[in-house]
């Protein structure tokens, strides 16, 4: 017990120390302050464009031929009327600067279009010309038209949906978001933190200290505390990553203009919730496993990181069949892809968090992926013990397990 807790901290404290365990634990919530602060400053920029424009003043003319704009409308807009004879006077004193903008409604508008002639203010800024011809039509027919037909071809009714499931209401969406994390965690500690899980066992190996640590220490004690150590960074990194997450929206929702969500009305559902942390712990376990495994039985990190995609797609590769998992949850291949260790542990945490995943078939997938854990990190204690004085080939699988 004693030299596992060493091997713990002793692991723990050396990736602390590490820059590249830093640079790759703060990325991602450089990341999202970034994009916080894009979208911070581009709302910031547009509250300060509009306010230009409202406090600026232009000189338009416009000429309505169509009869359809109101001429209050164009009289609180500042626009000077005229008339269709003065089309072409119009439009050089644009040409020459003279004025700002000239809009020429046509007699037939189902037919032809609305012309608008401006002054470059810009890229950004061109565009409103087009955009005050269209408002003041759009506001000039809709104080003709009733309020209830405006929203009703503008599609903007209101409706209300309740759903309901064994006599209860039922809101699937708000129900996937707890059991949900489970499955985004373990997304981003694998893409995040399985190059350091890979290359865990090979840094002894490639700086020649193997020899003296194995005199010391068991190899069982070692990869087990290895594996441990990782399951403990792995946590740091997921709090590096969901705490400035948490700050920017609780600090900084009003300045992102992020949407509301109030969580005392998301539905908790316990055995949902402890199948998803199950599934997640067991999943975890067995691919630190695995990819300790791998880093055991090739002598350098290069090769070991070839492997790396091997894994990633057996992992991630069900997340292309993801509507296939929700509405097809007693597929045949659904099935299999729910059960088989090296694939199952996305349509484990998918299905359970979309609510198709019976109990039975949660627990055994669970039981397997438990099991499976364990036999991996039992071979790769074997793969450790006796590969690790290879220094410049791989073992095979008849050497690992003929050797006693």
């Amino acid at each position: 017990m004693h030299n596992l807790s060493t091997v713990i901290r002793f692991e723990v404290v050396r990736a602390l120390k590490k820059k590249s365990f830093w640079i790759l634990a703060i990325s991602f919530p450089l990341m999202f302050a970034a994009i916080f602060g894009m979208v911070f400053l581009s709302n910031q920029a547009t509250n300060d464009a509009a306010e230009k424009l409202k406090n600026q003043s232009f000189s338009i003319a416009i000429t309505d031929e169509s009869k359809m704009v109101k001429p209050q409308l164009i009289a609180a807009s500042k626009a000077t009327e005229i008339n269709p004879s003065d089309k072409q006077n119009a439009i050089d004193r644009v040409k020459n600067g003279q004025l700002d903008a000239y809009i020429y409604y046509p007699k037939n508008l189902d037919q032809q279009s609305i012309e608008v002639y401006g002054k470059d203010v810009g890229i950004f800024d061109n565009g409103r010309y087009g955009s005050l011809a269209s408002s003041l039509l759009a506001t000039s027919v809709r104080s003709d038209v009733n309020p209830a037909i405006q929203k009703i071809i503008q599609g903007k009714i209101n409706s209300t949906s309740t759903i309901y499931r064994d006599g209860k209401i039922h809101d699937s969406v708000q129900e996937m978001i707890l059991p949900g994390i489970f499955l985004i965690l373990f997304y981003f500690l694998i893409t995040f933190f399985g190059n350091q899980m890979l290359t865990s066992t090979t840094e002894e190996k490639e700086n020649r200290v193997i020899e003296m640590i194995l005199t010391t220490i068991e190899a069982r004690t070692l990869i087990v505390g290895k594996i441990i150590s990782l399951i403990i960074l792995a946590i740091v990194q997921g709090l590096l990553v969901v705490l400035p997450v948490l700050i920017g929206y609780l600090f900084f929702h009003d300045q992102l203009k992020l949407p509301s969500v109030d969580l005392s009305s998301l539905p908790i559902d316990p055995l949902r919730i402890g199948i998803g942390f199950l599934a997640f712990a067991s999943s975890f376990m067995m691919f630190t496993g695995l990819l300790v495994a791998i880093g055991a039985a090739v002598p350098t990190a290069k090769e070991a990181g070839s492997f790396f995609g091997v894994v990633m797609i057996l992992l991630f590769g069900p997340l292309y069949a993801i509507s296939m998992f929700i509405s097809m949850p007693d597929a045949p291949l659904v099935k299999f892809l729910s059960l088989f260790p090296l694939t199952s542990p996305i349509p484990l945490m998918l299905r359970n968090a979309a609510g198709n995943l019976g109990i039975s078939e949660a627990v055994i997938g669970i039981a397997l992926l438990a099991v499976s854990a364990a036999i991996i990190i039992a071979i790769a204690v074997r793969i450790f013990r006796f590969g690790a004085l290879e220094y410049n080939r791989k073992l095979s699988a008849k050497e690992i397990f003929a050797r006693k």
